[in-house]
């Protein structure tokens, strides 16, 4: 059985040992790469500050980096008894090396070790989702141009309401994809903040280089302020849940007009029958349930934010051990949005649309703005031509014609695909996630 960091030689009862460790030695596994990392750049600090020497620092240095390969591939554990990921590493150093594999612990606490992988593991995961969500961008802007001058009906109250296109619909979705971006962007920035040195949330006598450490693992700034840095834990959770939560909900309310939109009584769209399943007593049925699945999933993450805000809620400074569980709610979710938006966009690509949906006489009340348009455009104010248009459609005699002449920026005939593509590689540019990638690959060169 090994020792925990924190013991004094009384043995802590097995009951309450459970509890507290509840699900941290499966998260921490998540976090295990990112710790290795955080030691590498700590230790070189270490020997900058004369803590450990420079032959210290290179055996350890090549030991961690072992360690690190052993993660990527598959080759790490922690071992039973052992609490968490920064015990395990200080473990495997201490076995490997002898008494040198335990000075890395100096100037630090678990407190900001666990927050600075977090930090790590957060800008990893968001460079994910952008990478992915920006596929399905790409997809949603390619069927915009392909299916531009097909028309649909658009709705309001669910009633039908206008013309609209698939160009219209396929780009919305893309637009509102750049906005959830830049919300990811702006929690990204709070999460590229270095907190290491903040140690229990009171600093250190020790001379920490805390720039140092910031540069080395390409942080854009630090935590200056050490108690702000451990109030941060949560906060910084809390902010990312939410920009999370902003990308389902697109996804979400996307699924919900694919199912929508997939039933016989629209008829807009459907998709090849191996993207569908069917029903054990319904031979006829063909159901979307991928985009039910996709909508729950993307509910289930929307409701995050406001979870983790009830564990951490009206927390005074300092730390918590409720912090601990904040674990089980925020790394799980990147890995489920993940999974949504690649369903998506492998969907979204496959989908088949219905290119003669407004022939059906039904439709012919959606025509009824454009002919109040073409009244005034001849000269008859705008209240007039309502009025006029209204009394046709009560007596039945509503005869419009079906062209559509839509020009202004966003609208049928002028999609603006070009701006908006635009918009969105902005944003992408503003994330400036080289900087991290290079200093990583730095850290973990031979």
């Amino acid at each position: 059985m090994a020792t925990k960091l924190w013991e004094k030689g009384t043995k802590i009862n097995a009951l309450i040992e459970s509890f507290t460790v509840g699900k941290d030695r499966e998260m921490d596994l998540y976090l295990a790469k990112f710790d290795v990392i955080g030691s590498l750049a700590h230790i070189q600090m270490l020997e900058q500050i004369g803590l450990i020497t420079q032959e210290e620092l290179t055996i350890l240095s090549k030991e961690l980096k072992t360690i690190y390969r052993e993660i990527v591939d598959g080759n790490f554990i922690l071992e039973e008894g052992v609490e968490d990921i920064h015990s395990q590493v200080e473990l495997l150093l201490t076995k490997r090396l002898g008494e040198v594999g335990k000075k890395i612990h100096s100037g630090r606490s678990r407190n900001d070790q666990v927050l600075l992988d977090l930090k790590l593991f957060t800008r990893d995961a968001i460079k994910s989702i952008t990478e992915n969500t920006l596929i399905l961008f790409n997809i949603l802007i390619s069927q915009s141009r392909r299916y531009h001058e097909i028309l649909m009906p658009g709705y309001t109250h669910l009633q039908v309401a206008m013309p609209s296109s698939f160009g219209l619909w396929f780009s919305a979705y893309a637009e509102s994809l750049t906005d959830d971006l830049l919300l990811l962007q702006a929690s990204y920035r709070i999460a590229d903040q270095n907190p290491l040195g903040s140690a229990a949330g009171y600093g250190s006598s020790f001379p920490l280089n805390r720039q140092m450490t910031t540069d080395l693992l390409g942080f854009e700034s630090l935590n200056y302020n050490v108690v702000y840095a451990q109030m941060g834990r949560g906060k910084m959770e809390k902010t990312v849940l939410f920009a999370l939560a902003s990308i389902a909900s697109t996804l979400s309310r996307l699924a919900y007009d694919v199912c929508l939109f997939m039933s016989q009584n629209f008829n807009f769209v459907s998709l090849p029958d191996e993207l569908t399943t069917g029903s054990s007593i319904m031979p006829h049925k063909k159901n979307p349930d991928v985009f039910e699945l996709m909508r729950a999933h993307c509910n289930r993450i929307q409701s995050l934010p406001n979870q983790l805000l009830t564990v951490t809620n009206n927390l005074p400074s300092g730390y918590f051990r409720d912090m601990q569980l904040t674990k089980e709610l925020f790394i799980p979710a990147f890995q489920e949005l993940n999974e949504c938006i690649t369903i998506a966009a492998f969907a979204l690509e496959n989908i088949r649309v219905n290119e003669n949906i407004l022939a059906d006489d039904k439709y012919q009340y959606l025509y009824s703005v454009e002919e109040v348009n073409r009244l005034v455009l001849s000269g008859i104010p705008f209240r007039d031509a309502y009025r006029e248009v209204g009394s046709s459609i009560e007596k039945g005699e509503f005869n419009p014609s079906r062209e559509i002449h839509h020009t202004h920026e966003g609208s049928i005939g002028n999609l603006c695909l070009d701006s908006i593509e635009t918009k969105m590689k902005e944003v992408i540019a503003d994330f400036n996630f080289e900087k991290a990638s290079s200093a990583i690959t730095s850290l973990l060169a031979e």
